[in-house]
């Protein structure tokens, strides 16, 4: 308990947490108020989710070239103007007042967003070891979970004040930025020679069997997030038991909050096992999930699957992000995160499409037949492909 305590007072990781608030701040502070968004600037309630699409759009592409960015040249060098655009381009919205004119400054808003995310996990990476580097993980992703619980709730209620109000909380990013540029350690950038030379030893050690083993779990367990948790419950609550919104926004809130639970939790978990099986668990507690969801007898039963669910994720995340930490040398972190916050971006953009597809084509409870069926390939292979890790020591 003691050493928990000494790690939640270190400055360095509660700049961390204030970066890894305006990570989820992008798109959870806005979304409730996306039908005032159709209805003031005279748009097709469909097309209002491109803003969340111009958001994300310059991650995919930008998000590996600012990891090389921040381990040739150094963390602080990339995240404090990453930090300043967000905030700046993000309030920008609040005076835009012509959708296409609000996309544009979204997409620069994510310019800006598109290295958070990574690199707060590679400071994590570089700042601790051990069961530290767990700790931290697990309190990292646990701030993530409170921020995607909170942040819908104060974005409606700033909504009251106008439509446009919620677009103005990024300027927190400007604080946010200060206090990195102040407060923060980060390790001083490493010159290994030649771009070339780092280029060539980073593809070496990401093709390692591990690594890819751990990209794989990303990208699966971003599927079956987007695709057939987030997607696909609230159709089938609604279809089946005639769930209002109302109704089905407490339920799914209460994944995140069991996330940021067990997070807050994973120092304490992976000194009893190894973060290899924690990892392997986590898929065994989605499985189940998506297995009990058809055979619900009532709507207020969901809350089950879905606490287990984020129970799962709880685990899930953060440990494949201190596992890969641990494979990554210091000089090439950024752009191991980096990778791997793109496999994020692309299971967000395949999970919804593949579910639709299976949908479209055998009906929706298949959805989490499929899902099960993915979290069984990944319990069974991820023994062969990231090994079953060493019991921690006592």
């Amino acid at each position: 308990m003691s050493q928990s305590r000494t790690l939640l007072r270190d400055p360095n990781l509660h700049v961390i947490f204030s970066i890894t608030l305006m990570v989820v701040l992008g798109v959870s502070s806005i979304t409730p108020v996306f039908p005032q968004v159709a209805v003031e600037l005279g748009i097709a309630p469909e097309a209002v989710g491109l803003l969340i699409t111009a958001y994300a759009l310059p991650g995919i592409v930008l998000m590996p070239v600012l990891g090389i960015l921040a381990d040739r040249f150094g963390r602080k060098q990339v995240l404090v103007p990453a930090l300043v655009l967000f905030a700046v381009a993000g309030t920008a919205c609040a005076f835009a007042r012509d959708f296409r004119l609000l996309l544009v400054f979204r997409f620069f808003q994510g310019m800006g967003g598109a290295s958070l995310g990574s690199l707060t996990a590679t400071l994590v990476g570089d700042l601790y070891k051990g069961r530290e580097l767990a700790e931290a993980m697990g309190y990292k992703a646990s701030t993530l979970s409170l921020g995607s619980a909170v942040y819908p709730a104060l974005g409606g209620a700033l909504a009251v004040f106008g439509w446009y109000v919620p677009f103005a909380l990024p300027v927190l990013g400007l604080g946010v930025a200060a206090a990195v540029l102040l407060k923060l350690e980060t390790p001083p950038a490493k010159d290994r020679g030649g771009f070339s030379d780092y280029l060539a030893q980073a593809v070496r050690n990401m093709y390692r069997r591990k690594v890819m083993g751990l990209y794989l779990a990303t990208l699966a367990s971003f599927v079956v997030l987007y695709g057939a948790y987030m997607t696909f419950i609230p159709l089938h609550l609604s279809a089946r038991f005639g769930s209002s919104a109302l109704a089905i926004g407490p339920i799914m809130s209460i994944g995140s909050l069991t996330t940021a639970l067990t997070a807050s939790r994973l120092g304490a978990l992976s000194r009893r096992v190894a973060q290899e099986r924690l990892l392997a668990g986590a898929f065994a507690l989605f499985a189940i999930s998506f297995l009990v969801l058809p055979l619900l007898p009532g709507h207020w039963w969901a809350a089950v699957p879905v606490g287990l669910f984020g129970i799962g994720q709880g685990l899930n995340y953060p440990v494949v992000l201190s596992l890969l930490a641990n494979q990554a040398p210091t000089e090439q972190r950024a752009i191991f995160m980096s990778v791997n916050g793109t496999v994020i971006r692309m299971g967000q953009a395949l999970g919804p499409a593949v579910m639709a597809g299976v949908s479209a084509l055998w009906g929706m409870t298949r959805v989490f037949h499929v899902s099960v069926l993915i979290c069984a390939v990944m319990i069974l292979g991820l023994p062969h492909l990231i090994g079953t890790g060493k019991p921690p020591g006592r």
